[in-house]
């Protein structure tokens, strides 16, 4: 038996060696694809008429399909509070007490909540990190001074 390039005496590839160092051709397609194209060419009117016959008949699967395809994703909305920006640690408190009180009233959803106190946990980070550099370059410059 012949020992193939860039195999190991098994016949696998070495660990980091690709058996197709050049990648998939440019413009080349899944076979299955192509055949599924082949297939449906023609006929997307009659499936989508299908589909939404099955949607009013109360299909959910057909309805959800149909739906997905009318009315985009839901997106982000902007979200108003009322607050005053975020200056430093101090305000902290109050930001997220809004945030709470907003999400208990109804005025944002849950996941609006998160993903705000998200924001608000990566400001308090990045507050932290500000100021820790702010007390390294005084302690360095100390040490400088005093040596």
């Amino acid at each position: 038996m012949q020992k193939q390039e860039g195999r190991d005496a098994r016949g696998r590839f070495r660990k980091g060696q690709s058996g197709n160092p050049n990648g998939r051709p440019t413009g080349a397609r899944n076979k299955a694809t192509e055949t599924a194209e082949l297939l449906l060419d023609g006929e997307a009117a009659a499936l989508t008429r299908k589909a939404v016959e099955l949607a009013l008949a109360g299909d959910a699967m057909a309805l959800r399909l149909c739906l997905d395809r009318i009315i985009p994703p839901r997106r982000g909305r902007r979200v108003q509070l009322g607050l005053a920006p975020l200056r430093g640690a101090a305000d902290l408190g109050d930001t997220m007490a809004a945030i709470t009180t907003a999400a208990t009233q109804g005025a944002i959803t849950p996941g609006e909540a998160a993903e705000l106190a998200r924001v608000v946990e990566i400001f308090v980070r990045a507050v932290e990190t500000s100021d820790f550099e702010r007390r390294l370059q005084q302690l360095e410059a100390r040490r400088g001074a005093g040596a």
